[in-house]
């Protein structure tokens, strides 16, 4: 490897020393954050920055509390995958509802950490959570960012059942509930659900990969009673992992609902004192997956359900004593119901209730207020952040789907005010909001800005810690075709228009649920190191990408290969036609998950204009992907064949004719290898040469320098294909 590539290795990507996972506590005077201490530090820890003195205060510093970690708990190891977190250390921690105290699971062990701001604007840090232990042997001994010493009380530990995951304490830090095996517990108190087959207070496959919600247990306001989740998957399919380096070691398996197949079943349930139990009662036959759920207040939980196509989606309040359920909103869509607005639903403080809707037509994603439209086409609203003085905060674009700005918008009159935004250059903004506090990200090519902005207009920059950013990047933005297609062209630093033509790398992704082409400055370091490597690097958002229209997301409805190849091919001749550099003798695609399946779509389907293809865990055969994703968007596989047929890739191996490069990690358990295994078996016996990197020990998020060893070898795949000099 190069120095580029070592560098994004050994700093993941620069993401180690960034502060991340941010969450105000003690109404907006402390801000929470997670953070490793250097940018080739892959440990995060826990951090605080007190608004009061400007301090920031390790808390928790996870190689001290665990100098010889073992290995993480199955459940927290899946949950990673399916949020996507690289980081080791402490992954996630939860507030009590002061803000002031936090409770995060370290290896599999629970801890409890505190800070309480005196008067004078210094802190101390309170004891062990009740019935907890001071292990002094395992304690952090903090220290401000500024290396003035901490000397607080360090975490306690709190004694737990088994391996710790996802632990919550209720709203005045008296009690931790947790998971641990497929049991509920609290601590103190112990298990709290029933041994009956079923997994306790977890978030199933389908709703932490596909539907927004991670979490399975949520505390009652009043700290007494807990709402958790019932996840029964015995009619599931298991999928099974086995490492073919150590043939000794036995497989891993996990329960998998495979398009068509049966889902799990999820039950909502209310654990009180004394081991009374409530079910809510919602047509969950008709409505099986929960999107969202949560108190609203001690009288009432809301939840957000969905029939299995998401065509309709329904707002539930639940009683909590009795379980019975009333509807209060209900979006339908005749394709399906885009994934809920973060910050949605929401009832604002005079009871009125927010949600997400789309305009007239599907020109853009908007807010509603009891049903009424808040927001027209102008504004494609993407999160709300809350309220800040009396007003809606919100993250919506504008000019470009590639920028985003913060908005407020007053909930009565609908008059919208900019906030947040970079007219000279484009620019992702984001916010976080608690007592009149601000947190204000902008993403920019200059690198990411953090702002801490008090509610009395004092103002903060919580380090970053990371590798700067080696590229200062400027990408052409470009929108092109008749359907205005979102693109994006990288050229190699210091070439002079006109000078040479460019072989040309088609490098992006292409699915729902994913923006490509977006002023976000990370995802352009490897695209620009493509480019010095001698090509024209250029992205399209096809249609079905997010953040353009919900038309235009709506598009891809049953027809992936369909869409995704025109707008990629129309979009690649546009820039070609503006672009004279362009070789379009010469291209090559990549891509991972959707975009490997873009990749060896292109090379199977239309020799014609992509010349070779390198593509990475690619989901080959839909009918072997999960429900809530593929049937969102292709219907069921017994009801509509022809579609997954169609959109099936190890059908059209026969027609290879092109350079293939196929790539699976062993251990991916979103994109299971036998996808890879079963395109590449139907290549070779329909006699079509290929490429085969199947990798033992390597999942979807293809950890710890695979990325950056992957693309070295796939240089040289393109040059030799190319003929790159």
């Amino acid at each position: 490897m190069d120095d580029f590539l070592r560098l994004s290795a050994a700093t993941a990507r620069f993401t180690h020393g960034a502060p991340r996972a941010f969450s105000f506590g003690d109404d907006g005077r402390l801000l929470w954050f997670l953070r490793s201490t250097g940018p080739t530090d892959a440990f995060d820890g826990l951090w605080v920055l007190d608004t009061a003195t400007g301090t920031e205060t390790l808390l928790a510093d996870p190689r001290a509390l665990v100098p010889e970690p073992g290995p993480l708990p199955a459940a927290e190891r899946r949950l990673r995958e399916r949020i996507r977190l690289v980081a080791a250390g402490i992954g996630s921690y939860a507030l009590s509802g002061d803000g002031r105290s936090a409770v995060f699971a370290l290896y599999g062990r629970l801890f409890r950490v505190s800070y309480e701001p005196t008067a004078a604007g210094g802190a101390t840090t309170g004891g062990a959570a009740a019935g907890g232990t001071t292990n002094s042997g395992a304690a952090a001994e903090g220290t401000p960012h500024d290396g003035t010493p901490y000397d607080g009380a360090p975490p306690q530990e709190i004694p737990a059942a088994g391996p710790v995951f996802d632990p919550r304490p209720n709203a005045d830090g008296s009690r931790t509930a947790y998971v641990s095996g497929d049991a509920l517990y609290t601590a103190p108190g112990g298990r709290i659900s029933p041994a009956d087959g079923a997994r306790w207070g977890v978030a199933e496959f389908a709703a932490a990969e596909e539907l927004g919600r991670a979490r399975g247990h949520w505390w009652s306001p009043d700290g007494v009673t807990l709402l958790a989740a019932r996840v029964a998957e015995s009619a599931l399919q298991r999928r099974h992992f086995a490492d073919p380096a150590h043939p000794e070691l036995p497989p891993e398996d996990f329960a998998y609902p495979e398009a068509g197949g049966p889902n799990a079943e999820v039950q909502l349930w209310v654990l009180g004192p004394g081991g009374h139990r409530v079910r809510l009662d919602w047509d969950a036959g008709q409505y099986p997956y929960v999107s969202d759920a949560g108190w609203e207040s001690s009288e009432e939980i809301l939840l957000t359900v969905q029939d299995r196509l998401q065509q309709n989606v329904l707002l539930l309040g639940a009683d909590p004593a009795t379980g019975r359920t009333r509807e209060l909103s209900r979006t339908t869509h005749p394709q399906w119901v885009d994934p809920l607005v973060p910050g949605t639903p929401a009832r604002l403080p005079d009871g009125r209730m927010l949600t997400a809707a789309d305009t007239p037509g599907g020109a853009a994603r908007a807010l509603a207020l009891d049903g009424k439209l808040l927001t027209g086409d102008d504004v494609q609203v993407r999160g709300v952040a809350g309220l800040h003085r009396g007003r809606l905060l919100i993250e919506a674009g504008l000019r470009d789907p590639a920028e985003q700005q913060v908005l407020l918008l007053d909930p009565d009159t609908g008059e919208l005010s900019v906030l947040a935004d970079d007219t000279e250059v484009p620019t992702v903004h984001g916010v976080q909001a608690s007592g009149g506090a601000l947190l204000l990200t902008a993403a920019g090519r200059d690198g990411i800005r953090r702002t801490l902005r008090t509610a009395d207009g004092r103002e903060f920059t919580p380090a970053d810690l990371s590798e700067p950013l080696p590229y200062r990047v400027a990408p052409v933005l470009e929108r092109v075709t008749e359907h205005r297609v979102p693109t994006s062209l990288v050229l190699p630093r210091g070439h002079v228009p006109g000078s040479r033509k460019l072989p040309v790398l088609v490098d992006g992704y292409g699915g729902p649920g994913f923006q490509d082409v977006s002023a976000e400055p990370r995802r352009w370091q490897h695209r620009q190191w493509w480019a010095d490597q001698g090509f024209a690097v250029v992205t399209v958002d096809n249609h079905g990408t997010p953040y353009v229209s919900p038309a235009f997301t709506h598009a891809m409805y049953r027809r992936f290969s369909e869409v995704t190849l025109e707008d990629q091919v129309a979009a690649l001749q546009a820039l070609g036609a503006r672009h004279g550099d362009l070789d379009l003798g010469r291209v090559g695609v990549r891509g991972w998950s959707y975009g490997g399946y873009t990749a060896a779509l292109a090379v199977l389907r239309r020799p014609d204009v992509f010349h070779a293809a390198a593509a990475g865990a690619a989901p080959t055969d839909f009918r072997h992907y999960d429900t809530a994703y593929t049937e969102r968007y292709l219907g069921l596989p017994a009801e509509n064949p022809e579609v997954y047929e169609r959109e099936s890739l190890v059908r059209e191996a026969p027609k290879l004719t092109r350079p293939l490069l196929l790539v699976t990690g062993l251990a991916d358990d979103n994109v299971h290898p036998s996808h890879t295994l079963r395109l590449s078996q139907a290549l070779t016996d329909a006699g079509r040469p290929h490429q085969l990197l199947a990798l033992p020990g390597v999942t979807h998020m293809t950890p710890n320098g695979t990325k950056e060893k992957l693309m070295a070898l796939e240089l040289e795949f393109f040059r030799r294909e190319l003929a790159v000099a």
